[in-house]
């Protein structure tokens, strides 16, 4: 069951939606603007809990299929449809930022959040000056209508903190080669190394949902200035869409290991120089200790359907700017392209056919 919760203006009611531009809270009706603790004060001294608020008009119906889940708007009564791991989005009949609170308390509540530094329409001119530097792009691409599809996301992960210990041993060469008269001398030195070492790694971040189109495009935008997180509050989602995680710390443990194990060994064979030739041979890592936060970074979404149906789907990092994805080819345009360099080459050549 998931509370639903829109966060209202202490002045006037109306919706507050986050900016990432000053980090606050703004209501679109009478343009105040609140920090977080703002209102938080307000909803404790008016008693409007996430529970109390949305106890008498948020029940959910029956679900309406093993994926879908149905939930009544806050502010007007209509109904909106989610996916099981949807935590945050908007009413599409009063356009109000609806929060399924209750999908983010006990063990789903995020540990921290990322806040959105970039706004949308800042995304929106980056994103078009990315592709733009890209030839043969289709012109509808750019419409205002596509780009208007342009969604700002909270996506769960896992981020790890964790202290190793390692040892490695190995055998090195060093090579000298000198030449007296016409002979060619060669020394060889073999030395045998050993490395033992302790290793900090600090956020490691793994995705922590399963949506495989979009898998792709959070891994793609990392990495997160993690350092720059904050304690998770629901507000910071106003005006945003969420997902929830469904993927669980314990099914990413083998793949966790491997990567902190890997980690440990690149830095202590970091540490080896001054050999023509390294030969590793025992090694051996152990993790002492491990910290695991579950949070929410932030990525804005974009997706493009050409004539042929085929979708394709572009992800930014809400903090960096950073843009992943692969941009669709005009092949009108492209060969347009090519038979002007086709038709310049024929005018070349009979120019020169001409003189000589």
């Amino acid at each position: 069951m998931a509370d639903v919760v829109t966060h209202h203006c202490p002045n006037c009611g109306g919706p507050l939606t986050f900016n990432p531009s000053d980090q606050k809270f703004h209501c679109d009706y009478c343009l105040s603007i609140f920090t977080v603790e703002d209102i938080e004060k307000f909803e404790a001294k008016e008693q409007v809990t996430t529970k109390e608020d949305t106890a008498a008009t948020a029940n959910p119906t029956d679900t309406v299929s093993g994926e879908m889940d149905l939930f009544l708007c806050p502010s007007c009564g209509a109904q909106i449809v989610t996916d099981h791991t949807t935590a945050a989005t908007y009413c599409y009949f009063c356009h109000n930022p609806v929060v399924l609170s209750g999908r983010l308390t006990g063990e789903f509540l995020p540990n921290k959040v990322l806040p959105f530094t970039i706004d949308r329409e800042k995304a929106v001119a980056d994103f078009l000056n990315w592709a733009r530097k890209k030839r043969f792009v289709p012109k509808d691409f750019f419409n205002e209508a596509q780009i208007e599809k342009m969604t700002g996301v909270y996506f769960p992960y896992w981020v790890v903190d964790a202290e190793t210990i390692g040892s490695l041993a190995g055998k090195g060469t060093s090579l000298r080669v000198w030449i007296v008269g016409e002979l060619e001398y060669t020394e060889t030195k073999v030395y045998q190394i050993f490395r033992k070492g302790k290793a900090s790694i600090k956020h490691l971040t793994k995705n922590a949902l399963t949506k495989n189109i979009q898998q792709k495009m959070v891994e793609g935008v990392q990495p997160f200035s993690i350092d720059q997180a904050v304690d998770f509050h629901t507000e910071y989602l106003s005006g945003f869409q969420a997902e929830k995680r469904d993927i669980e710390i314990k099914d990413l443990a083998q793949q966790i290991d491997h990567e902190l194990d890997e980690y440990t060994k690149d830095l202590l064979q970091d540490t080896i120089s001054g050999y023509t030739t390294f030969t590793p041979g025992n090694q051996s890592t152990q993790v002492q200790k491990q910290d695991n936060h579950y949070m929410l970074l932030p990525v804005w979404l974009v997706t493009y359907q050409d004539n042929s149906d085929k979708t394709y789907y572009y992800a930014m990092n809400g903090q960096s700017g950073k843009v992943s994805g692969v941009l669709p080819i005009s092949y009108k345009r492209l060969g347009l392209f090519s038979g002007g360099i086709f038709a310049a080459v024929m005018a070349l050549a009979m120019i020169v056919g001409y003189f000589l």
